[in-house]
């Protein structure tokens, strides 16, 4: 499992930081629609209509990523990483990365996740479960982090095992309710992907 993509997956409230090389290799498929708010991706077909606007850092989160190991598809923000705010910084950042032989089944990627997660401070919050969009099922892990007395960070994460690959849908906001608007702008195509 590529440890960096999920790390940078769980970093995303923190500044973008640091120098990288750029990466050559990029999934074809995985473009921006002519619509700037509709994000398309053909490989694992869906689509994600992106909050007006939100600040678009995808390109700025692929550098440095080995695209065959993992990479970011579409990482959004509701204002700039590096701006301060006294708020949660809401996010959206959608990666793939490659399954390793382990896992065989979209399962096997939640107990990485998990430990991860936690190692950061992320507490569950509750069981994962199945969620069902457009016909798609995925996999729902839900954590969340008090920041001080009045802010606390939430994250959702919804896997998806298709063609070989872990894809993880991970939101941040500062609720629950939050949360689910954000989910809410996923949607899928047919042929459907299968989660194993």
């Amino acid at each position: 499992m590529n440890r960096k993509l999920v790390i940078v997956l769980l970093a995303l409230p923190l500044p973008l930081c640091g120098q990288h090389k750029a990466s050559t290799a990029r999934v074809p498929a995985s473009q921006p629609a002519a619509d700037a708010q509709l994000y398309r991706n053909a490989t694992f077909g869906f689509r994600y209509r992106i909050p007006y606007g939100w600040v678009n850092r995808t390109k700025a989160m692929q550098e440095g990523n080995d695209a065959s190991k993992g990479e970011v598809l579409l990482a959004v923000f509701e204002r700039p990483p590096e701006a301060a705010g006294d708020t949660i910084n809401s996010a959206v950042v959608i990666g793939a990365e490659k399954a390793v032989p382990a896992m065989k089944k979209a399962e096997d990627y939640l107990g990485p996740l998990t430990e991860l997660t936690t190692a950061k401070g992320f507490k569950p919050e509750g069981d994962p479960s199945e969620i069902e969009i457009d016909s798609q099922r995925m996999l729902r892990a839900d954590f969340s982090k008090a920041l001080n007395d009045k802010l606390t960070m939430h994250q959702s994460t919804l896997v998806l095992l298709s063609k070989g690959r872990i894809v993880s849908f991970t939101f941040i906001a500062e609720s629950a309710d939050s949360l689910d608007n954000l989910i809410e702008g996923i949607s899928f195509s047919a042929p459907k992907s299968k989660m194993k």
